[in-house]
């Protein structure tokens, strides 16, 4: 359970995980650029499916307008490379399996579910500036529409 909420100013936690081919990735690995890491339940769900659509169709114009893109979920790496094949995901999706980077960031603890209050992954979003300051945290987003929301909060037109 965390009650972790990061805001905007404060230092992105560092991590260093494993993506859907094994590799490490970190946070430092982009230093110098503009970085939206964005945490999801479950792949090959519906709503992480749309979320990471979305990011997919939308990451030519993302990256045009200098941004990386990084999922995070407690999925094993295999599944995340099944996830990726499956939707033709563009962008690293990485593991998590200990829960430990989502409870750094406040995206793992109580959330409403079908109106029961249960402990679990809070969909949420990141965007890293390139000095690793948070400029945007976004808690308890929305799958659907989300990349849409989150393009007018950086003023990036469409």
């Amino acid at each position: 359970m965390t009650d972790v909420r990061l805001q905007a100013g404060e230092q992105a936690p560092a991590f260093t995980l494993t993506d859907q081919d094994g590799s490490e990735v970190s946070l430092g690995d982009f230093a110098g650029k503009n970085v939206i890491v964005y945490f999801y339940p479950a792949a090959m769900t519906p709503g992480c499916t749309t979320e990471a659509c979305d990011f997919r169709d939308n990451l030519n114009s993302l990256k045009s307008a200098g941004y990386q893109v990084i999922g995070i979920s407690k999925d094993a790496p295999a599944r995340n490379k099944e996830f990726q094949e499956q939707e033709g995901l563009n962008f690293p999706l990485l593991s998590d399996e200990d829960l430990a980077v989502h409870k750094e960031y406040g995206a793992y603890g109580e959330k409403k579910l079908y109106g029961k209050t249960v402990e679990g992954v809070i969909r949420s979003t990141f965007v890293v500036d390139p000095d690793g300051s948070l400029r945007l945290p976004l808690y308890n987003v929305k799958a659907t529409g989300h990349v849409a929301a989150l393009r007018k909060k950086l003023k990036i037109d469409a």
